[in-house]
């Protein structure tokens, strides 16, 4: 009996294997799976910023931050000092705020099926998927300027004038805080551009309890006729440095540069009617909402502070895609029946041809089985 036959067969199944597993092998790999000052702790103590979201409400002539931070370590109080470049104006942010605009930003969601499983669908995982004034009167050595100073929530403020930076240790120290030098020195440029600052004690209501998580959001103002978010103190930090930015103007306003960080990612333009507590921080009409990410992996790298320009009023929101695995019949994937069902259409064309040749074989050799049975007696 010729072996032919079944090689063909083998054959056939050997190249229905390769091209599954030529299709399966290119599944196989893996899928693609702060900012506006700076903290001074007292004494030994440690903190960092970990995330900082901020609000932005500017229209031409003023401009409103809302601040808001997390923060960690072991600290009990803290400084925190940011420059502005006028007179401003201090009091706690709403905290409804926040959610509000997250609510106004969130990304679309879509889910995109596919036919071949990839990372995450069987038969490569076991299950489960897992699809932000004037200075005081005085000559000699520098002075600093106690424009006003009040208590907020959990915050001591104190909105100063400087002469010079040493003008701001001299102040910080005395008031129990030791101010760096490198501080001292980044804050060079502020004292040449005549800007003010706006000090902060960090003074949790419990006493003795440490600074930790998300801090009361603090509303600063002041005049100004362009958009600016003071970033250059940051560089100070030790280590990445995230930002979120919503700002509230009447144009989509995007960053000149990215100061050193990563490209400033929009994440979400549009015109939007506020409510609530952005409707209160808008005045109350429709303003365009553009909400900006940042990332600074080297925040030795931040040369300035942010400054915003006007866009096209392009709108965007952001689509998040989940991939979810064609299936039917209760969760049995689409690919695993069209495999299957090929391979047996496969088998059965192969049959097909195969039979008949194999019985064509027998009646054309004599003396195999049954047929040279019939050749002897005739």
């Amino acid at each position: 009996m010729s072996t032919k036959p079944r090689t063909n067969v083998r054959r056939i199944w050997a190249l229905l294997c390769a091209l599954l597993a030529l299709q399966l092998g290119s599944l196989i790999s893996p899928a693609y799976a702060c900012g506006c000052g700076a903290m001074v702790p007292d004494g030994t103590s440690r903190i960092g910023v970990d995330r900082e979201v901020s609000v932005v409400r500017w229209d031409g002539r003023s401009e409103e931050i809302v601040m808001r931070f997390t923060v960690g370590g072991d600290a009990r109080r803290a400084a925190w000092i940011m420059p502005v470049p006028s007179r401003a104006d201090v009091s706690l942010g709403d905290p409804d705020l926040f959610p509000e605009l997250d609510a106004l930003t969130r990304p679309e969601h879509r889910t995109d099926t596919h036919f071949w499983p990839g990372a995450g669908d069987w038969p490569f995982s076991s299950g489960g998927r897992d699809s932000v004034g004037a200075a005081l009167p005085g000559a000699g050595a520098p002075r600093v300027g106690v424009i006003g100073r009040e208590r907020l929530g959990d915050f001591d403020v104190a909105r100063l004038t400087a002469t010079d930076p040493d003008a701001l240790r001299t102040w910080l120290e005395a008031n129990g805080f030791k101010l760096p030098e490198r501080l001292a020195t980044e804050l060079g440029p502020y004292v040449d551009r005549a800007w003010e600052y706006v000090a902060v004690r960090l003074v949790p209501r419990e006493g003795g309890a440490p600074l930790r998580g998300e801090l009361e959001p603090l509303r600063i103002r002041f005049d100004s006729a362009r958009l600016v978010y003071p970033m250059r103190l940051s560089r100070l930090a030790r280590t990445p440095q995230s930002l979120g930015l919503y700002v509230l103007a009447d144009h989509r306003m995007e960053p000149v540069s990215p100061i050193g960080g990563n490209i400033p990612e929009v994440t979400f333009a549009g015109r939007v009617e506020p409510e609530g507590a952005t409707a209160e921080l808008a005045g109350d009409r429709p303003v365009f909402l553009t909400a900006i990410e940042q990332r600074f992996p080297e925040p030795s790298r931040i040369d300035g502070d942010h400054e915003l320009r006007a866009a096209a009023d392009t709108p965007y929101r952001r689509v998040i895609h989940h991939r979810e695995l064609l299936t039917v019949g209760g969760g049995v994937p689409v690919w695993l029946l069209t495999v299957g069902g090929g391979a047996l259409v496969a088998v059965a064309a192969a049959l097909a041809v195969w039979v008949p040749r194999r019985r064509r074989r027998r009646t054309a050799h004599p003396g195999v089985g049954g047929a040279s049975q019939v050749g002897g007696a005739i």
